[in-house]
């Protein structure tokens, strides 16, 4: 019996999460739920009652499947997890704007508009695809016969970090500096939000530089010698690991898609950001900035990933 744990659960979130969007496109829509007006984007209104109930039959399909024994051929070995990743992956970029939520939540003296309930709106959509994503990864793992007690299927974890980790490190912090320079090159009285603008300029640097360095570096395994009572002992795993999937997941979803929305209004003749106090230069930097940064980090966030994992006491993976 496969463990069904998660797909309960992402199941439980999906129906739950899609029942609400339907009360709600029956005419009960709260009003401005993000600082753009709609709490999700690309997958709105009905076509979001549709992408959860596209999860949920999908969690069904993989569930009934991981509960029986022996292993599915054909369609029915792939086509699930296929499906459930692309589906999981328009739950996440649908509430890409929880992005916003987070900054408001992390610097309260930022001045970015915030909503309780639109926040925990796109928290459900995009745990619902996350869930969705994790419910995949175990049904390849009961298909393909992966070991029972880590879910592992092959490899060990790495001795050493990588060059191509280091590489995509060091990528992640230029893209960073390079939506710092944009900024430089326009005016730092330009930033909106300058209420706390402090506190959220030295957030944005740490996640920018720091972050993405401890997660090659030595100093994100072990506390370096001039830190009190630590120095010496393993860094908690969580704490730089967790950090450098969320800001870059985060990155990814969000200036992902606003990066693809420039691209399309340009290639339809518009201008990106019209009528702002920013010129358009300014978002043809930035935005691929921070695109960078979040793709560098997703890449050296899953190097610290094979770095630091323990090996399974059953099949030592």
């Amino acid at each position: 019996m496969g463990n069904v744990r998660t797909p309960a659960a992402a199941l439980a979130l999906v129906v739950l999460y899609g029942g609400l969007r339907v009360y709600w496109e029956l005419g009960h829509m709260p009003e401005r739920m993000s600082p753009v007006g709609s709490d999700l984007i690309v997958f709105t209104g009905w076509g979001a009652v549709a992408l959860c109930a596209a999860a949920a039959s999908l969690l069904v399909v993989m569930t009934a499947v991981m509960t029986t024994s022996g292993r599915p051929a054909g369609p029915l070995r792939w086509a699930p997890p296929a499906l459930a990743w692309a589906v999981g992956g328009a739950l996440v970029v649908s509430g890409a704007l929880l992005l916003l939520d987070v900054v408001a939540v992390v610097v309260p003296g930022l001045g970015v508009p915030f909503s309780w309930t639109g926040a925990l709106s796109k928290a459900a959509c995009v745990g619902s695809g996350v869930l969705l994503w994790r419910t995949a990864g175990a049904y390849r793992r009961r298909v393909e016969g992966a070991c029972g007690a880590c879910g592992r299927r092959s490899s060990r974890a790495l001795a050493r970090t990588p060059g191509w980790a280091f590489a995509a490190a060091y990528v992640s912090v230029a893209g960073c500096l390079g939506r710092v320079a944009a900024q430089a090159a326009v005016g730092f009285e330009m930033v909106p939000y300058r209420a706390g603008a402090v506190m959220f300029e030295v957030e944005f640097l740490l996640a920018g530089t720091l972050l993405p360095l401890a997660l090659v570096h030595r100093f994100g395994r072990v506390w370096p010698g001039w830190v009190p009572w630590l120095a010496g002992r393993r860094v908690p795993r969580p704490l730089v690991l967790w950090p450098g999937v969320a800001v870059s997941g985060g990155l990814l979803a969000y200036f992902g898609v606003g990066l693809g929305q420039m691209v399309a209004e340009r290639l339809g003749g518009g201008v990106p950001f019209s009528g702002g106090d920013l010129p358009e230069a300014f978002f043809w930097v930035a935005v691929p900035g921070y695109v960078v940064w979040g793709a560098g980090m997703a890449v050296a966030a899953w190097s610290y990933a094979r770095r630091t994992r323990i090996a399974c006491e059953i099949c030592g993976r």
